[in-house]
């Protein structure tokens, strides 16, 4: 295991999950990292230099690996955070962008994760994780067992783009019931560089699938957002170690820009 919480493939003997870089030494059509033999955790990394039809490739997999669930007549994903759900209507709006806004990096994002991953376990559905900043721990220092590892994949990323552009194949791909995109940690001159055209691109793909999309940032900038959430909260060491934690959340929800309404709303104490 890495000292950083990152996923050492030469390790892959005494950690959780086994992380195996297609792109750098798996020959084209294999991606063993997303093997649930092999790992709780379907770890996928991306870099600049792929073999030719390995996107092809990645997405057989990920039809195979994670078949589509039955059709649901329901619009909305629950989070499983009462305190949440009530306010934006049930749950994270599914054919849709939702924009979660963390502008103190210690404002609970991650604690969010955390209780969404209990609840997909809980449910028994996956959540696709694009990890923009390769900050996820998964270690069991992060908070999460190895059950609950094996209802994620998480896509590790470095750059904004790369990101945007695994976010693209998920929701194409239409197999994962939520997909969070966490840019929290991303420097904002990166953001910057994302087009409006992106994110409108996203939620064209979005709209015809039954996903949820969550897109958490330290910035709004997803002027196609059906929701955004701005966390308000500002947390200290002590404040992580607590259990209740996550229900402590104060959020501010805003609806759509058809609707121009918000409503502040404090998770119970």
């Amino acid at each position: 295991m890495a000292a950083s919480g990152k996923i050492d493939d030469s390790s892959a003997g005494s950690s959780p999950c086994r992380a195996i870089h297609p792109c750098r030494s798996a020959p084209a059509g294999s991606i063993d990292s997303l093997s649930p033999e092999s790992s709780p955790a379907r770890v996928a990394h991306l870099c600049r230099s792929r073999p030719r039809g390995s996107i092809v490739d990645l997405r057989k997999l990920l039809s195979e690996r994670f078949p589509h669930a039955p059709g649901s007549a329901s619009t909305r994903l629950i989070t499983g955070l009462s305190f949440l759900d009530q306010a934006i209507g049930g749950g994270l709006p599914k054919g849709a962008i939702t924009e979660l806004i963390s502008s103190q990096i210690s404002a609970g994002s991650a604690s969010l994760i955390h209780a969404l991953l209990e609840t997909a376990h809980a449910d028994c559905y996956f959540i696709a994780l694009i990890d923009g900043q390769d900050s996820f721990d998964p270690s069991p220092s992060g908070g999460l067992g190895n059950a609950r590892l094996r209802n994620l994949l998480w896509v590790r990323c470095t750059k904004v783009l790369e990101a945007i552009k695994a976010t693209d194949l998920l929701l194409r791909d239409g197999n994962f019931p939520l997909v969070i995109v966490d840019l929290v940690l991303n420097p904002l001159q990166e953001l910057r560089k994302i087009p409006q055209t992106s994110w409108y691109r996203l939620q064209r793909l979005v709209e015809a699938s039954p996903t949820a999309c969550l897109v958490m940032s330290r910035h709004s900038m997803v002027t196609s957002a059906q929701l955004k959430i701005v966390l308000e909260n500002s947390w200290t060491l002590e404040t992580f170690e607590e259990d209740d934690a996550i229900s402590r959340l104060r959020i501010r929800v805003q609806r759509s820009h058809l609707h121009r309404q918000e409503t502040t709303i404090a998770g119970a104490i």
